[in-house]
């Protein structure tokens, strides 16, 4: 995150090539302090000793683990200030009291046990932590989790797919008000269960049982008058429903929609479910749904490994651009096929790998998206890392700020243009600039002396 009133200075702090010296006197400002404890990897014991000094408790908050060696660790536990000593274990602690999500490595090094011992600590919170950070743990401390007399250990403990819950232990678990909604969703239930499940009257054990898989045509058949959005979605998106059927509930959805609902609203675009059962459907089943008109049935389609030939020329061509681009993350897609799709529409940058990362992308092609109307596509010129120079001053003179961003964390950027980007209007654009690694020690410099240190 960007020091807003002082981003160079911030992003000096997050410059990997920023030498030992320059990192101790941006350690005296609070936005140099900022950028280092943002910085990845491990800081010089000379940095984390600047950042104790003038960062006090604030910086010994980000001073553990591997962020600092074991001669400094040392340093810190051993520390006369007991603010310092202790900064990082009390913001586990007080983590853990507000239920703040953690990684099991950062308990085992706060509390100085193993999980195990962590599991059945008197702490309720802690117990509680411990059931959804450590992941891998053993079905035999699951099964203790399971008997906790703590509602929110066992809740916690069943949030998350595995370990699962045994057999023996499933009637019990969905008599459980803690945990029905998270098991609900997930274990195979007899029609009793079932029913319990809906006389319940819960929204969202109503919602997670909508959505199990394991779920028959009769109880389908029994959710279909649902008045929950939710509910009416998962129906649709069954194995079990009829195309009449589906296309009635989802119609019914898209009125509500239109007409303010905003529960329609996320059910049909934001609720992260999908008929996931499809692909594991025979191909000729599979293939039944190159005309479905739900985008969503296609898009699962899509990623079938095995599909014909006709079948990916139809799927490149859907009217979906979600549904082409999922097909375009084949291994074979032709690059006239990734080309067309980019220069149409751009990138998804939060989907890895990048298509311009695949295969069979004619990398090549880069240079020529500077010259496109779209910034969404022009960008992807940035992909190229040898990006000429004369190319970069095009695109860091363009109005869009992510353009501009893009050419400061640009290796091919010259101090030149670096020096334009350092004073850009956009404080994130002068952060990345400053977080160059190219950035020269002339231009670290007029950093520190412009900000008096």
């Amino acid at each position: 995150m960007v020091h807003l009133k002082q981003p160079q200075v911030s992003g000096l702090g997050r410059n990997p090539a920023a030498p030992v010296e320059v990192m101790v006197r941006l350690a005296t400002h609070a936005a140099g302090r900022h950028g280092l404890t943002m910085r990845k990897g491990q800081l010089p014991d000379a940095v984390a000793e600047a950042l104790l000094t003038y960062g006090g408790s604030d910086s010994a908050v980000s001073l553990h683990g591997h962020r600092i060696s074991p001669a400094m660790r040392r340093r810190i536990a051993g520390h006369r200030d007991p603010a310092i000593r202790d900064a990082y274990a009390d913001f586990i602690r007080y983590s853990v009291d507000v239920g703040v999500s953690l990684g099991i490595e950062a308990l085992v090094e706060v509390y100085g046990r193993a999980p195990a011992e962590l599991a059945v600590s008197s702490d309720p919170k802690l117990r509680a932590m411990v059931a959804k950070s450590w992941r891998d743990r053993p079905m035999a401390v699951q099964v203790a989790l399971l008997n906790d007399a703590d509602p929110g250990v066992r809740g916690a403990a069943t949030w998350e797919e595995h370990p699962g819950v045994p057999p023996e232990y499933y009637e019990r678990c969905l008599a459980d008000p803690a945990v029905q909604a998270n098991v609900a969703r997930r274990l195979p239930l007899t029609f009793v269960q079932f029913e319990q499940l809906l006389a319940t009257e819960s929204k969202s054990v109503l919602r997670a049982v909508a959505r199990n898989p394991y779920l028959t045509a009769g109880m389908m058949a029994r959710l279909q008058n649902s008045a929950d959005p939710y509910v009416r979605v998962a129906v649709a998106y069954s194995r079990h429903v009829t195309p009449g059927t589906r296309d009635r509930l989802l119609a019914l959805v898209a009125a509500e929609e239109a007409a303010g609902s905003t529960d329609a609203y996320v059910a049909l675009h934001w609720s992260h479910y999908e008929p996931s059962w499809l692909q594991d459907a025979p191909l000729a089943e599979r293939l039944t749904y190159l005309d479905c008109p739900h985008a969503v049935f296609r898009n699962v389609l899509a990623r079938s490994p095995d599909l014909p030939d006709e079948a990916w020329k139809r799927l490149d061509d859907d009217p979906d651009v979600f549904v082409r681009r999922t097909a375009a993350r084949r291994p074979d897609t032709p690059p006239q096929i990734l080309l067309r799709l980019l220069r149409s529409h751009g990138e998804t940058s939060h989907i890895r790998p990048l298509l311009v990362d695949h295969p069979n992308f004619p990398r090549q092609a880069l240079r020529g998206f500077v010259d496109e109307a779209d910034p969404r596509v022009r960008v992807l010129a940035l992909e190229d890392p040898d990006l000429p120079v004369v190319q970069l001053r095009r695109l860091a003179a363009c109005e869009d700020p992510f353009l501009r961003r893009r050419v400061a964390r640009h290796p091919n950027v010259t101090a030149e243009l670096l020096e334009q980007l350092l004073a850009d209007p956009d404080p994130n654009v002068a952060d990345d600039a400053a977080a160059n690694p190219v950035l020269p020690r002339a231009q670290m410099d007029q950093i520190l002396t412009a900000a008096g240190l």
